[in-house]
């Protein structure tokens, strides 16, 4: 959305491919499809044609599990469907099975690879497939400075992202701070990452101009209607630390309705904010009107960076009023790769590591915990950054340098994911 700040760098023209598609007069626009059902491996989904007059038949087939339905499409071209695959594999980060789609209409056919899993909430557990569900994410910019800077130009480059995402024992990436080109959600399908996709609702923008709130709908819309039918896509995100007022409420909540309208099989969330309580400086509280329209009660939290010193890290309690679960979608510090010291000098390896080991020991505490997205896999390009010798234009939050160069706080984090995951059984 249009505004002043970012912390990212927007590189400019067209950073990802462009292809040309030659379609017959009726031919497959999109489809959807879903497990409905745990218990009877339901799927439920509809096909839209393009050009159709009505009466067209569809059919659609998952060769690989014996299914082959034919529906009629109405005058619209829509073509809704429901069918049981009793022998289906679910889909998850253990287990990420694909299973080959093919939809046939007239002389035209759409093949894909799809996942068949559920995405749900009971209280403050979150449950995959109907199992507690715990993320051991991380935050990834669609940036890759290894061989020289720029956007994420191919899936080679997106693969190496969430392989080093997949190093860290992570089983969740939050694709920050916008919608990201559709190698990473294909290849976290294929790869077993689960998925943050997010609009960039960020900061401060108009929030009472109209046409920017049409320009975050048709955002959400896009996205939603790109990555509906992956998998590995459990969230959508419609804003980042968004300071509460009544028509940034107004403006939320609309778009939140939208996203209920396009979607309703996944959790919808956005990174909110924290405050303290004035009679006890030590007890953070989360608390936004937002909050009651989201699945997933999620903020981003700096203490002992740009909140206080290391030690408020022990001392801080949590007061969470909603009985969701909690993710913290955002924490860390700056260090530079290479750069060593104390722990408690600012922008070493060894300060950012210690900030991790804290933190972590602080977010268990929090009733509800479900996860974290800690900010951010690499070091990435921001023009808010100019410190030289130090930031030198970079967010230097990465678990990694820019080239790839862990530091010591990947390391901290991946032992603690690799305990998470093996006291879960590998969830």
């Amino acid at each position: 959305m249009p505004t002043l700040n970012t912390d990212w760098w927007n590189y400019g023209g067209i950073t990802r491919s462009v292809g040309l598609v030659v379609v017959p007069a009726v031919f497959v626009r999109d489809y959807r499809l879903a497990l409905v059902s745990l218990e009877g491996r339901e799927v439920a989904g509809s096909v839209q044609l393009d050009g159709a007059r009505g009466g067209e038949a569809v059919s659609v087939a998952l060769p690989e599990l014996g299914v082959r339905e034919t529906v009629r499409a109405d005058a619209q071209g829509r073509a809704p469907f429901r069918f049981r695959v009793p022998a289906a594999k679910l889909w998850s980060p253990q287990h990420p099975q694909l299973y080959r789609l093919e939809i046939t209409s007239g002389g035209d056919t759409l093949g894909d690879r799809v996942g068949l899993r559920m995405i749900t909430t009971r209280g403050r557990q979150l449950l995959l497939n109907g199992e507690p569900l715990f993320l051991r994410g991380i935050s990834v910019h669609e940036e890759y400075s290894a061989d020289g800077g720029g956007r994420v130009r191919d899936a080679t480059q997106a693969r190496q992202l969430l392989e080093w995402a997949k190093s860290l024992e992570a089983n969740f990436v939050r694709l920050t701070h916008y919608p990201h080109n559709e190698h990473m959600t294909r290849l976290a399908d294929e790869m077993g990452l689960l998925v943050w996709s997010e609009i960039p609702v960020y900061w401060t923008i108009d929030w009472t101009n109209e046409a920017t709130y049409r320009n975050a709908e048709a955002q959400l819309q896009a996205m939603i209607g790109r990555d509906h039918n992956r998998a590995s896509v459990i969230v959508w995100s419609l804003a980042n630390e968004t300071p509460v007022s009544e028509a940034r409420n107004r403006f939320l909540s609309r778009l939140a309705a939208r996203a209920r309208a396009l979607d309703d099989s996944r959790l919808l969330s956005a990174a909110m904010e924290k405050h303290y309580r004035e009679d006890d400086p030590d007890v953070a509280v989360v608390e936004d009107p937002l909050a009651e329209l989201v699945d997933l009660l999620s903020f981003n939290q700096y203490i002992g960076w740009y909140d206080g010193s290391l030690d408020k890290i022990d001392r801080v309690r949590w007061q969470i009023g909603y009985d969701k679960p909690v993710f913290i979608s955002e924490f860390g510090a700056d260090a530079k790769q290479g750069l060593h010291g104390d722990a408690g000098a600012i922008w070493t390896e060894e300060y950012q590591a210690e900030l991790y080991r804290r933190t972590l020991r602080m977010l268990g505490r929090i009733e509800g915990f479900a996860g974290t997205s800690p900010r951010i896999l690499t070091d990435f390009r921001s023009p808010r950054r100019p410190l030289a010798g130090v930031q030198d234009g970079y967010n230097r939050k990465g678990l990694m340098s820019e080239k790839g160069v862990p530091k010591k706080a990947f390391f901290v984090l991946r032992d603690y994911y690799r305990d998470r995951a093996a006291r879960a059984g590998s969830r």
